[in-house]
């Protein structure tokens, strides 16, 4: 069973996140995050938190402050990042979570805002018992490599300082940078990366109606493996 939390923030309104508790004993926490174009009750976070849970994560989504008010303009890049900070506060103090293995990432750029939390530590992540040390890897669901037709304006600079492991989940046809597209940068990397390139799904892991492979199994097999990745590093 769900369970609706309240994440207080140092400047700005409270914003909403919702628990998913593991099936059976978690072996780690995962913070998920939602994409630009909806919050964390669309279909695509629920179904994966819902997946992921019944997999063995403890799973926690949010919604950044302007989804939180109803609005379609994300925040300024500073406002999600301190948003996620906030989140991963709250994660760390959490009892029932106390000792357990974390994950951070998100869908598209809720997965870009977890992999700049992680490429700029700063000095509240410091100290034993903050989320920092118990950071085990990064998961991205469609990593917004690059705006649809703009393939100059990669959005990597910042992926060099991120030390821990990271899984890229990336459809074929992604608009927003095709797993080839994503190589190209991921091999040259410090920390080990891991690309799980989907087949014929767009950008949301969605595939044509007139595919061959069932949408649920499209998103069962990348449950699987996030489940095993992040398991193995857990």
């Amino acid at each position: 069973m769900t369970q609706t939390l309240t994440i207080d923030r140092d400047q700005g309104a409270p914003v909403s996140a919702i628990a998913y508790p593991a099936t059976g004993a978690p072996y780690a926490a995962f913070v998920f995050a939602h994409g630009a174009g909806a919050g964390q009750s669309s279909d695509f976070m629920t179904a994966f938190a819902q997946g992921l849970a019944q997999r063995g994560l403890h799973v926690l989504t949010f919604n950044f402050p302007y989804a939180e008010r109803g609005r379609k303009l994300p925040d300024p890049q500073p406002v999600l990042e301190a948003c996620f900070r906030a989140v991963l506060e709250r994660t760390a103090t959490d009892a029932a979570l106390e000792g357990l293995p974390l994950f951070i990432g998100g869908k598209s750029m809720g997965g870009r805002m977890a992999s700049h939390v992680a490429a700029s530590r700063d000095a509240h992540d410091a100290g034993p018992h903050a989320w920092w040390a118990r950071l085990k890897g990064l998961v991205f669901f469609g990593y917004p490599l690059h705006p649809p037709g703009k393939p100059q304006q990669v959005r990597v600079a910042h992926l060099p300082r991120i030390t821990h492991p990271m899984l890229f989940v990336q459809g074929e046809k992604d608009a927003f940078g095709s797993p080839a597209e994503l190589r190209a940068f991921i091999d040259v990397l410090p920390a080990p990366c891991t690309l799980y390139p989907v087949a014929q799904a767009g950008h949301s892991l969605d595939v044509p109606k007139r595919s061959t492979i069932a949408q649920a199994q499209v998103h069962a097999d990348v449950m699987d493996v996030v489940a095993a990745w992040t398991r193995a590093r857990a």
